[in-house]
């Protein structure tokens, strides 16, 4: 249950658009979130990978619950794209600093989801959602 709340709580930051057409007075939250953005989604881009690499490692779910393998795995490569897009200026700044062609194909990356940061925003909301679900559905 709480990778699909970290998920939402991650969609919900990535897409701003959405929650201030909704609710105004939540610019003020985002702006005291906002100073703390880059380290949120480099933390939530590690978690996002470390959700892949865990999901990998139990591929023996795939043959015993197929359905939520799958929405974990998608959820966590969610995670970690939007962390990465999010937290670019800190991963950027801390990893990727002394290596130039790792910081050129991170911008080539950056450049490829930066116009679909909306939709993963929605697509994360969603998946996080049928995450809680499935945590609350017996085996």
């Amino acid at each position: 249950m709480i990778w699909g709340i970290t998920l939402i709580f991650l969609s919900i930051i990535a897409v701003p658009s959405l929650l201030l057409s909704k609710k105004p007075d939540a610019k003020e939250l985002l702006a005291k979130i906002e100073p703390y953005q880059g380290w949120i989604g480099l933390i939530f881009c590690i978690w996002g990978v470390w959700g892949i690499i865990s999901m990998v490692l139990n591929i023996g779910w795939l043959s015993t619950f197929p359905i939520r393998w799958t929405v974990y795995l998608a959820g966590n490569i969610v995670e970690a794209a939007l962390g990465f897009m999010l937290g670019f200026g800190m991963i950027n700044q801390l990893l990727l600093s002394k290596n130039e062609a790792a910081k050129e194909k991170a911008n080539k990356l950056r450049a490829k989801l930066a116009p679909k940061q909306g939709k993963l925003g929605v697509l994360g909301l969603i998946i996080g959602a049928a995450m809680i679900i499935l945590a609350f559905l017996p085996y």
